[in-house]
């Protein structure tokens, strides 16, 4: 069984980023690991060389989001949010900030986790506060960084 194993990305309108991503494990595997802290520090770990110093996730709407990396040399980087709406093995809707070091804006998030032939695919929508955001997000090398950390999940996934 071959599955696609690369990140797509598209904008929508002036605020929105459209990502999708295929992974190999079932949809309630994928789920599980984008709410629990065990799961989530074995695979939101961004480039190789960076840690994840906090990982705080309350998977109950309104439940706090917290995540902090490292790169070890002062590349410090954080994100708060809170949980809007989660139904179990289908959709995540979140709200989050970047702390670069002042919060961004708000947000809005919703994940899909599709049951397809030999997996689940992802479908990540951003609705971003404004263009000049969703600009500085994609310059900052935000899709290498997703792919690396999605890398990782579909790897700690086949391992279970």
């Amino acid at each position: 069984m071959t599955t696609e194993s690369k990140l797509t990305l598209a904008l929508e309108g002036d605020q929105g980023l459209l990502i999708t991503r295929r992974f190999s494990a079932p949809p309630e595997a994928v789920y599980r690991a984008h709410l629990e802290v065990e799961l989530i520090r074995q695979w939101l770990l961004g480039p190789d060389g960076w840690s994840m110093t906090v990982c705080i996730s309350d998977p109950v709407v309104g439940g706090r989001i917290h995540f902090e990396w490292s790169d070890g040399q002062g590349g410090d980087f954080s994100l708060t949010g809170e949980y809007l709406e989660l139904v179990p093995f289908s959709k995540i809707v979140h709200v989050e900030r970047m702390h670069l070091p002042d919060p961004t804006p708000d947000n809005r998030v919703e994940t899909r986790f599709e049951a397809v032939e030999g997996g689940t695919l992802v479908t990540l929508r951003m609705t971003l506060p404004d263009a000049e955001t969703r600009r500085t997000m994609l310059e900052s090398d935000m899709e290498s960084g997703m792919n690396a950390s999605y890398d990782k999940l579909d790897s700690a996934l086949s391992e279970t």
